[in-house]
């Protein structure tokens, strides 16, 4: 399965399932933005850029990984 991207005007989000060891960091520590149950499962509109990029970092294995726009 290929690297997924979610992004906004301020934010690119990349999950890459294969990497993820599915420990759900990520779900638990915010919700809003990253939901399994909803499709598409990563909102990047769910949470001030700041906070994803805080919880992206919590990432154990790396699977989610980010990019700034230039104007952030």
């Amino acid at each position: 399965m290929p690297k997924q991207k979610y992004e906004n005007d301020n934010l690119t989000v990349f999950y890459d399932p294969k990497v993820c060891i599915h420990a759900g960091d990520c779900v638990r520590g915010l919700p809003s933005v990253f939901d399994i149950a909803k499709k598409p499962w990563i909102n990047v509109d769910g949470a001030p850029t700041e906070k994803i990029v805080e919880q992206i970092k919590q990432c154990p294995s790396g699977a989610l990984s980010y990019k700034l726009s230039k104007d952030v």
